[in-house]
């Protein structure tokens, strides 16, 4: 059971490398196209509902309408992917992760919250790096490799997006990969808020 464990773990090793020398050097993407933003939320939490039915962690979904961005679909899907992994791996029993997407003025968050160990302050900071795991011992346990959030870095920055991360001991963690929303989205914002009725005003004699 351990060598097949290991196995596995080395397997994953190798392909996240591999990954990483495909993202080497931040450049953006060529030749990208619209990614639905809430196809790409369901497919992470369905790729992680296994684990997370083994351990009573409840994942749920959410995304506002006609959410798109503009890259490489398998790219973004293993960075979602690899947020939502990290937050049942590093979940308590019985516990709740959601992932949400939304948009927020010409920018898409993609947000994936665990009620986790959480991470302390001054490894913040690390957490990004390659092969760097706050927790050694249960990284080794969950097979973890320490290059899933290295690999969501790159492909934010492939995609002229960023990461923002919030973390508490003993709270939990948020996680939010951030990138710019395609023009379909921004279309779809302006024509909802026009048809939006205009705000009352009073009038004072």
């Amino acid at each position: 059971g351990r060598m097949k464990r290991e196995g596995a773990r080395l397997t994953r090793l190798v392909q996240q490398i591999i990954e990483l020398s495909r993202l080497q050097g931040d450049a953006l993407v060529e030749d990208p196209y619209e990614v639905d933003v809430a196809g790409l939320v369901v497919a992470a939490a369905e790729r992680n509902a296994v684990d997370a039915e083994a351990r009573a962690i409840t994942v749920t979904t959410r995304c506002d309408d006609e959410l798109y961005v503009l890259g490489d679909g398998e790219q973004l899907l293993q960075a979602v992917n690899n947020l939502v992994e990290n937050a049942v791996a590093y979940s308590e029993d019985g516990t709740h992760v959601t992932v949400e997407a939304t948009a927020s003025g010409e920018e898409i968050r993609i947000t994936v919250r665990d009620q986790g160990v959480g991470i302390p302050e001054p490894e913040l900071e690390r957490i990004f790096e390659r092969f760097y795991r706050v927790d050694p011992a249960r990284a080794r346990s969950t097979g973890g490799t320490g290059l899933g959030l290295s690999i969501v870095k790159h492909v934010a920055a492939s995609h002229a997006g960023y990461v923002e991360v919030w973390s508490e001991p003993g709270e939990g963690s948020s996680f939010s990969l951030v990138l710019p929303a395609a023009a379909r989205t921004r279309e779809h914002d302006e024509s909802r808020a026009r048809l939006q009725p205009a705000p009352t005003q009073e009038v004072r004699p």
